[in-house]
């Protein structure tokens, strides 16, 4: 930036330095005219020697302003990239909270439309103000070098332009917030309906869907129309202005080249050193529109690069290998945003290998236990313990990286079918053999070998190419295949037949082996076999035992396995 801001004063230099070189040919021409002595072979000679001088200095400013571009324009490009990256990392960092609270269409907007602004006024609108700067101290310095009273008169416009600018920028700040605002709103809109397009079809909302993006583009052309008219008028104002400036210059001008105050090079000078400051006047409009956009943009990314996590590795957190033994005691938690209770003093202990089912109704907070223990979310009192520390002591992502979480909301990325599986390993450890054996320990193999493509083929935006068991499976298959200390399965063999629930089950039983594992369901089916079963219910516990234990207590767990028995015969 700093070599772009020297260029910028040398290209100055040469174009105001051109300037004089037509004063001293005019103002040879008018005192030669006349000269008998002089022929027009001399005279033509001084004139080509001085437009050599005005073309040579002019190729040196072009060279200059070159070299300008080219470093500021591509300084702002290169911060343009840091910011993106620091925008997405710091995005990465923010807790599940920030995500429920924000829309992904304007997380989006901030990285794409907001960092494009601020890049434009880091880039081209410092390019031109320094420009501007430069062009009006060189000019004024030279114009009053050469008549003061002139100059004086030349500017008298500018201060009202200045002040006509310090007045239209408020607006223009205020309009551009509103266009940036709503275009985020369209891009949620365009989020939205592209991912749920199945649900859009399937209750035919097409044409009020598109009702819908036609009225918030309507308001979104309104509020930039405002904007853009706005900035159409500010612009003729200036230009005009500009002309005033002109016309005193070639008035006043002339009556002191006539009162033989100043000679007839230097009215033509002065028209010249006017036309110099046209463009960066003129550009003072648009710099202005940039720069008040780029603070609304600016102000729109720091609001997002401020929020801390609420979920973060403590100071003096260690990254230790976890062996598995799970303590909750106490733990009561509640959703920040909705005010659900979601659980109340769970408290329980699972040793090292050791399998625990959690089954209840909807909403009994089984899910939640699930994102306490992974720390989506931390307890609001009580305290969650692995391998007898708490849980915040443990490093983040040391903590996650040694869980094999399979979340009720499956969600697959628009990869292949063995990318999506072995998207848990690090690359450098994936092999065919080791994506196969996960693939056929989640009993998916044999429908991945059906597809044309086999493991290569796309399974499309979340997955939507596959069926929701499948989705569940590849799942497994990605929580499993890098074996963890811990798994966690929550409720993820609800899309599958009982066949298919029966089989994967018999694998998981090899897998689990030396690992705690969590399972999660409404089936009874599905948590019989655990070694501890907790029964949930508006976030208490009412019973606790193995399968045998809790079927003589003829409570809740048996009145459910008993319901459930009938619903399969």
């Amino acid at each position: 930036m700093l070599l772009g801001i020297l260029f910028v004063g040398l290209s100055n230099y040469f174009a105001v330095d051109s300037i004089k070189y037509v004063r001293l040919a005019v103002d040879y021409v008018v005192t030669n005219r006349a000269n008998e002595n002089i022929d027009s072979v001399s005279i033509s000679d001084k004139m080509l020697y001085y437009g050599l001088l005005i073309i040579g200095t002019a190729a040196l400013m072009g060279l200059f302003m070159f070299f300008m571009r080219q470093t500021i324009i591509v300084m702002s490009r290169l911060i343009e990239y840091d910011l993106k990256n620091e925008i997405y990392a710091h995005y990465q960092k923010l807790d599940l909270n920030f995500y429920k609270r924000n829309n992904t269409g304007d997380l989006m907007n901030r990285i794409s439309e907001d960092v494009s602004r601020v890049r434009m006024y880091i880039g081209p609108a410092i390019m031109y103000i320094v420009n501007t700067l430069g062009t009006f101290v060189l000019t004024i310095i030279v114009m009053l070098s050469v008549d003061v009273k002139l100059t004086l008169y030349a500017l008298l416009p500018l201060p009202v332009l200045a002040f006509s600018i310090y007045k239209v920028s408020d607006v223009i700040n205020k309009k551009s917030t509103k266009v940036q605002r709503q275009q985020s709103y369209l891009s949620t809109l365009s989020q939205e309906a592209f991912s749920g397009i199945r649900v859009l079809k399937s209750y035919a909302k097409e044409n009020d869907n598109a009702k819908n993006f036609a009225d918030e583009s309507s308001e979104y052309r309104s509020v930039n129309l405002s904007l853009v008219k706005t900035e159409a008028l500010f612009q003729p104002f200036m230009i005009t202005l500009i002309g005033l400036s002109t016309l005193l210059t070639i008035y006043i001008g002339g009556i002191e080249a006539i009162n033989g105050n100043i000679t007839m090079g230097n009215v033509a000078e002065f028209i010249l050193y006017i036309n110099r400051l046209t463009w960066p006047i003129a550009s003072l409009g648009w710099v202005t529109s940039l720069i008040q956009r780029a603070a609304a943009s600016q102000q729109r990314i720091n609001e997002f690069l401020n929020t801390q996590p609420e979920i973060y590795s403590k100071p003096n957190s260690t990254a230790a290998e976890i062996e598995g033994k799970i303590e909750f005691k106490n733990v009561s938690f509640t959703y920040p945003d909705s005010g659900i209770n979601a659980l109340q003093n769970i408290s329980f202990t699972l040793n090292k290998g050791q399998s625990l089912a959690i089954i209840g109704k909807t909403g009994s907070g089984k899910s939640t236990l699930a994102n306490l223990l992974v720390r989506l979310y931390d307890a609001n009192s009580g305290s969650i313990c692995i391998d007898e520390k708490d849980i915040r002591q443990h490093s983040l992502a040391s903590l996650r990286s040694q869980i094999g979480y399979v979340p009720q909301e499956v969600f697959l990325f628009s990869e292949t079918i063995a990318n999506n599986i072995s998207f848990s390993i690090n690359k450098t450890k994936v092999t065919e053999a080791v994506v196969k054996q996960a693939a056929k320990d989640a009993a998916i193999y044999d429908n991945i070998k059906s597809f044309t493509d086999g493991f290569e083929t796309m399974v499309g935006e979340r997955g939507i190419t596959l069926s929701g068991g499948q989705k569940q499976r590849i799942s497994i298959a990605r929580a499993i295949i890098h074996e963890p200390s811990i798994l966690i399965f929550d409720d993820c063999l609800s899309a599958v037949d009982t066949e298919t629930e029966e089989e994967i089950l018999n694998n998981l039983k090899r897998i689990m082996l030396n690992k705690t594992c969590i399972i999660i369901s409404h089936r009874v089916s599905s948590v019989k076999n655990a070694d501890s079963i907790i029964v949930l219910d508006a976030g208490k516990i009412i019973e606790q035992g193995n399968h045998n234990e809790l079927m003589k207590k003829h409570g809740s767990y048996y009145e459910l396995y008993q319901k459930q028995a009938l619903e399969v015969n």
